[in-house]
């Protein structure tokens, strides 16, 4: 049985559109005539089509989604419910038309014989490899449950990380956006009418005031052309960001800047450290786990040594010693990585791991942020008071002559 979408007419003519389950295309327009709807466009949905670019292929479901989806799974999983029954379910519980395609089309995967693990794989973009690997291992296992629960529980660990992140970084961008737009405004409508006054004086101005008149008559003269340029540049860093060696000397840079690059490191080994744990509690072996966990290391460089270092554990290695050559671990994950393997508690070694990092990530996150709302206040406060003496100096200068 296969999952299609349809488009259809009711009898008072209003177009429907919906998913209806069927053998073939044919049964599925009987069903719609049968419910009184005049089928016009029926597309299947089954993972069969992946190939020929099939467009439920190429969308992707937002993480809270996912996540509330997997935890409704695992609960109907553990209640007794076969897979197919728990996916049809799900996929009428879920408001998402986008996520109900994918899980109908992963059904009729199902009800073909291939494994879930097998049906999540046709749909990449959604259903990532540490997604993938660890369904599988949950199926040999028989833990399935279990292992769907977990990776609830990471994916909404790692969206409120996330969440949190963001709303920090909205009133330091706030901040800086309103400060450029206070200063520019300043130079551009405010000091020029000031200035003004000066112009018929017959005495050399201030330098500072020379300045600032400048740097005004630029701002007034270039202000729309500055705006469209840096607009421009935005366009072209993300256009140029996608060539490989844009992206590895970007990162270059990135791990060389004091404090970004600690936050750099961070939040990449941290991201491997809980990918690994996941996979490696969930009965995936420790190679094929850290495999899959170099693909969420964002920073090529990084992503390029923890490879090495996988290489380096299929010819024999030990992970903590692989992982201490790329010389961006620290010293505490490494010992605990160590630790696992030497007592064969792998997975809760990385998991105790990626708590650290990831409580370490979030202190200095907010130690960054603590610096810089200050420091764009005292920039933003330096910045007024020199547009003031520029302008008032010239003032004393005709107040001096005066007397």
């Amino acid at each position: 049985m296969a999952a299609f979408e349809y488009i259809a007419f009711d009898a008072k003519g209003a177009r429907k559109k919906g998913l209806i389950e069927a053998d073939t295309a044919k049964q599925a327009r009987q069903q719609l005539r049968g419910l009184g709807l005049s089928p016009v466009e029926i597309e299947v949905l089954s993972s069969q089509q992946q190939d020929s670019g099939n467009k439920v292929q190429r969308d992707k479901i937002s993480v809270p989604v996912l996540s509330l989806i997997t935890r409704q799974l695992a609960t109907l999983i553990s209640a007794g419910q076969p897979v197919e029954a728990a996916l049809y379910a799900v996929s009428q519980q879920t408001t998402k038309n986008q996520a109900k395609k994918v899980l109908l089309a992963v059904r009729a995967r199902v009800l073909e014989g291939y494994a879930l693990s097998d049906a999540l794989r046709d749909f990449p973009r959604v259903f990532d490899a540490m997604y993938c690997a660890s369904v599988h291992a949950g199926e040999q296992s028989g833990l399935l449950d279990v292992v769907m629960e977990r990776l609830a529980d990471f994916m909404e660990s790692r969206q409120s990380l996330q969440q949190k992140t963001r709303l920090a970084m909205i009133y330091p961008i706030l901040l800086t956006v309103v400060s450029l737009l206070l200063v520019s405004g300043l130079l551009t409508f405010v000091v020029p009418q000031i200035i003004q006054v000066f112009e018929g004086f017959d005495q050399e101005l201030p330098i500072l005031t020379q300045w600032l008149i400048i740097i005004s008559d630029f701002f007034k003269t270039h202000g729309l052309s500055v705006i469209i340029g840096v607009i421009a540049a935005s366009v072209a860093y993300g256009q140029l960001l996608k060539l490989s060696w844009a992206r590895a000397l970007r990162d270059r840079i990135l791990l060389k800047l004091p404090l970004i690059s600690y936050l750099v490191r961070l939040s990449n080994t941290s991201r491997f450290t809980r990918t690994m744990s996941i996979l490696v509690s969930s009965g995936v072996p420790a190679l094929d786990a850290m495999n899959i966990s170099t693909e969420v290391v964002t920073n090529s460089l990084i992503h390029k040594s923890v490879v090495k270092a996988a290489e380096s554990v299929r010819e024999g290695g030990s992970i903590a010693e692989s992982l201490t050559r790329t010389g961006y671990f620290s010293p505490l994950v490494l010992q605990l990585i160590d630790n696992g393997e030497a007592s064969g508690k792998l997975g809760e070694m990385l998991e105790r791991s990626a708590k650290a990092e990831e409580s370490e990530f979030k202190g200095v996150t907010a130690l960054f942020l603590g610096i810089f709302e200050p420091a764009m206040i005292l920039l933003m406060g330096v910045v007024v008071l020199v547009i003031v003496l520029a302008i008032l100096l010239p003032i004393f200068d005709m107040n001096d002559l005066v007397q």
